[in-house]
C-alpha cells in the first residue's frame, strides 16, 4: 500500500480543495433544494474531481452521455422488461458486457466506468412500485449536468500550477531527462491481448449481473452501498486488482462511516441544520481528499472513504432516517458485500482461464 509514501505537491494541495469544495457544493445545492436522490449530486463531483487530475471535454462528454444513455436504457428496461426477469437478466448483462468492453478499451473507461455504477443504482431503484421512473432518470441526468459544471468551476477557480516545483527535480535533471527523451523515444503502450480483453469484459459483466440478481432476490432495497461496492471492485478489472482494492475499499469504508458518526455526534440535536452540516462535511472530505492525494491518487483507501461519506450524507442524511443506525448497517453489508465479490470473481476468473480464448494469467 502507498498509503503516506507520496510527497504531496502544490497541486495535489489543490486536487483536494476542488474534490472537498465540490462535493460539498453539489451537497448543499441537493439538501437545499430537497432534491431526492442526492448521492448522485455528492458522489458524481468526487468521481470526477477524484479520479481526473484535470477536468476537460472529453471528461464532460463521457460523464454526460453515460447520463444520457443510463436514462434511456434504464427507462426502457423498466417499460418494456420490468415484469420479465429472464428477458431483463439477459438484456442486464449485455448492457454491462459493452459498458465494460469500454472500460477495457480505455479512452472510453469514464464512460464505461460511470456508466456500469449508475445503471446498477438505477436499476435497483428503479424495480421497486414505489419510485418515480421519469423523477430517478431526469435527476440522474441533472446531477451529471450540475457536476460538470461544478468540476470545471474548480477547475477555472482552483487550477493547477504548470510549473510545480515541488513535484520536479532540479532544472539540471529536467534538462538531462528532456535530452534522454529526445535521444531514446518512449515504446509505445502495446495493445491488450483479444483474450485479455474478452476476461475483463466477462468477468466484469458477470459479477456486475449477478450483484443486480442477488438484490433483486433478496428485496435488498437499502442497500445501494453495498451495490455500488460490488461494482466498483470490479475498476481493475482483473482478479489481482480486485483483490488488492477490496482490502482497502473495507479499511476506506470503516474510516468514512467513523468520520460521519463523530461529525454527526459533534453536531447532534443540530444535525439538521444545513449551515452547520456542511462545514463538518467539508472537513471530512477535505481529510479523505488528503489521503487519497498521499496515496498517489488512484482507487485506495482514501477514494474508498470519500465515496462512503459521500453515499452517507448524500442518500441517508434526512430527517426522517436514523443515520446512526444506516452508518453501522452500511458498514455490515459492505463488508459482507466485498466477500461476497472477492467470492464470485475467484471463481470466474478461474472458470474464464479454463479457456484459451478468455485466459487473462495466473
Amino acid at each position: 500500500m502507498k498509503l503516506w509514501h507520496h510527497t504531496l505537491s502544490e497541486n495535489d494541495i489543490r486536487q483536494c480543495l476542488r474534490i472537498a469544495t465540490g462535493a460539498s457544493i453539489g451537497f448543499f445545492l441537493c439538501k437545499f433544494f430537497n432534491w431526492n436522490y442526492g448521492v448522485f449530486f455528492t458522489v458524481t463531483p468526487i468521481l470526477l474531481l477524484g479520479m481526473i487530475p484535470k477536468m476537460t471535454g472529453h471528461a464532460a462528454r463521457q460523464c454526460l452521455a453515460s447520463a444520457l444513455v443510463c436514462g434511456l436504457e434504464v427507462g426502457i428496461l423498466g417499460g418494456f422488461f420490468g415484469g420479465h426477469p429472464v428477458q431483463m437478466s439477459i438484456i442486464v448483462f449485455l448492457l454491462f458486457l459493452y459498458k465494460f468492453a469500454c472500460m477495457s478499451k480505455g479512452s472510453l473507461f469514464l464512460f464505461g466506468a460511470n456508466g456500469a455504477l449508475s445503471l446498477s443504482i438505477m436499476l435497483n431503484f428503479a424495480s421497486y412500485p414505489g419510485t418515480d421512473l421519469n423523477e430517478l432518470i431526469f435527476t440522474n441526468l441533472g446531477a451529471s449536468i450540475l457536476s460538470v459544471m461544478i468540476a470545471f468551476a474548480m477547475t477555472a477557480l482552483i487550477p493547477c500550477i504548470e510549473n510545480d516545483t515541488s513535484t520536479s527535480a532540479s532544472n539540471d535533471t529536467a534538462t538531462i531527462d528532456q535530452a534522454k527523451a529526445r535521444l531514446v523515444p518512449e515504446p509505445k503502450p502495446q495493445p491488450k491481448a483479444r483474450n485479455q480483453t474478452r476476461h475483463e469484459m466477462l468477468m466484469g459483466a458477470t459479477i456486475a449481473t449477478l450483484s443486480f440478481l442477488m438484490f433483486q432476490v433478496f428485496n435488498l432495497s437499502d442497500s445501494m452501498s453495498a451495490q455500488a461496492t460490488s461494482v466498483l471492485l470490479l475498476f481493475p478489472m482483473h482478479w489481482n486488482g480486485t483483490l488488492g482494492y477490496a482490502r482497502k475499499r473495507a479499511m476506506g469504508t470503516i474510516l468514512g462511516v467513523a468520520v460521519g458518526l463523530i461529525g454527526l455526534l459533534l453536531l447532534y440535536n443540530w444535525s439538521g441544520e444545513l449551515v452547520l452540516v456542511l462545514p463538518v462535511l467539508w472537513i471530512g472530505l477535505m481529510l479523505f481528499s488528503y489521503t487519497h492525494a498521499k496515496e498517489g491518487g488512484g482507487s485506495g483507501v482514501g477514494f474508498g472513504a470519500l465515496t462512503t461519506l459521500g453515499i452517507l450524507f448524500g442518500q441517508y442524511l434526512t430527517p426522517d432516517n436514523d443515520f446512526f443506525f444506516s452508518a453501522l448497517y452500511r458498514v455490515s453489508s459492505i463488508l459482507f458485500a466485498i466477500v461476497a465479490t472477492l467470492l464470485a470473481c475467484y471463481l470466474v476468473h478461474r472458470l474464464l482461464n479454463s479457456f484459451e480464448a478468455t485466459r487473462y494469467g495466473q
